[in-house]
């Protein structure tokens, strides 16, 4: 949510910011709307205030003996007046809430101006590695022939873009959660949370993801309970309504969660494989910070997670988003995409974000240094989405005769150096 009085005195130049993302603010239909709004407001506060030194004056002049009946009747119509004057302002503050829900955070003024992904700027690596010194294979075609991976009895237990992972593939998806968050809380310094996996509409609100990408959800039916998109909503949510003390600040925190998404908006992009399904593991980071901490903050966080890439010994590349590519919520974000042999293509892991003080107008938190109360600051970040760091090991690590060797820092999670195949299911 945008602060209404910065929004208001630079109505112009916010709408000029927005348009570089692709959003077009109808600034005439904006200003029409709130003149209303507080036209009705300011009207009806006179006539509360005038109704109430007329009742007072009622009180006196019965005190004193004096008929009241004109001054009565003049009363019932100022509070007459008045009710309809309040369910006007109430109609049309919904509205305006509701428009203002609807409108995208502005970019950061280091954000660089684009139209979509072709605009996105590499800050650090971007070479492709080496190829293979044999032909690559896709890892849906690696993980079924090692019997680590089945989609068929997937499909039949539920459905497309779903996957059942196998022996040593269920392990080196438990041991890379493990990994990031041993990582995480051991040496990045964050606290480990783990969150219910479903959430209300008030923490999807407080987040972005409602009112608009409602369709991008699950929702459990007879219930205002939602599947969790992804940890940053209940995580950030922890402290919605309250007001943390800014000496706190930063509070870092991590969670690993399901993930659940209806992808109603990708298209047809990636069907095959795992690299977008309708449930999915991640590990995320989420900070609160003071707004002067910000963007030093979303440096490390952003450096925190590829950390994690670099002790895999998994190639990748980290752009800032442009303008046109960048999510709803988000004032900046960086994206960090590894290379995948199989296609011959760098392809997102984790996207970190400062979302500056959007996401805490919505859900309510605020920071307190001394009599000063103020929005905090909210980022966050994958780290990592774990099925696409399983694509990317399983990929990166193949083998010519069709074995994967692990990683090393993995190895004391499961306790082996290769995966070969071993047999299907039955």
């Amino acid at each position: 949510m945008h602060d209404l009085s910065n929004f208001r005195s630079n109505l112009d130049a916010v709408a000029e910011r927005l348009a570089t993302r692709g959003f077009t603010l109808d600034v005439a239909a904006f200003r029409a709307l709130d003149t209303e709004r507080r036209a009705a407001l300011t009207e009806s506060e006179s006539l509360k205030a005038q109704r109430n030194a007329e009742s007072m004056e009622i009180g006196k002049l019965k005190k004193a003996g004096a008929d009241t009946t004109e001054l009565q009747a003049k009363v019932r119509t100022l509070g007459e007046r008045t009710a309809v004057l309040e369910k006007q302002a109430a109609e049309l503050d919904d509205r305006f809430r509701e428009l203002l829900a609807g409108i995208p955070n502005t970019p950061h003024d280091s954000v660089p101006t684009g139209k979509s992904a072709e605009d996105n700027v590499v800050v650090r690596g971007g070479e492709p590695p080496a190829p293979l010194p044999f032909p690559a294979k896709a890892h849906w075609d690696l993980g079924p022939d090692l019997g680590i991976l089945d989609f068929d009895r997937a499909a039949k237990i539920t459905g497309a873009r779903f996957a059942v992972y196998v022996d040593l593939g269920a392990k080196l998806e438990r041991a890379l959660i493990n990994f990031m968050l041993d990582v995480h809380t051991r040496e990045h310094g964050y606290t480990e949370i783990l969150p219910p996996f479903m959430i209300n509409s008030a923490s999807l609100f407080g987040t972005g993801q409602l009112p608009k990408f409602a369709a991008d959800l699950f929702k459990i039916e007879g219930t205002d309970y939602w599947l969790a998109p992804t940890a940053e909503v209940p995580v950030t949510n922890l402290f919605r309504d309250e007001t943390l003390e800014a000496e706190s600040l930063p509070i870092s925190l991590c969670a690993y969660t399901p993930c659940f998404r209806s992808e109603a908006g990708s298209y047809g992009r990636d069907v095959r494989g795992i690299i977008r399904q309708h449930q999915f593991q991640k590990v995320e980071l989420v900070k609160f910070t003071r707004p002067d901490q910000s963007f030093e903050q979303l440096e490390k966080l952003t450096s925190d997670a590829e950390d994690i890439l670099n002790r895999l010994g998994l190639p990748f590349r980290t752009v800032v988003l442009c303008t046109g590519d960048m999510g709803f919520s988000s004032a900046k974000t960086y994206d960090i995409e590894v290379w995948l042999p199989s296609q011959r293509e760098f392809k997102e892991i984790s996207s970190c974000s400062s979302f500056e003080a959007f996401q805490a107008r919505r859900a309510g938190i605020r920071c307190r240094s001394g009599k000063k109360t103020e929005p905090l600051h909210t980022l966050n970040g994958s780290g990592l989405a774990v099925g696409r760091t399983w694509v990317a090991i399983v990929e990166n690590y193949q083998q010519a005769d069709g074995s994967i060797v692990i990683p090393e820092a993995l190895r004391p999670y499961l306790n082996a150096e290769r995966i070969t195949a071993r047999g299907k299911l039955g």
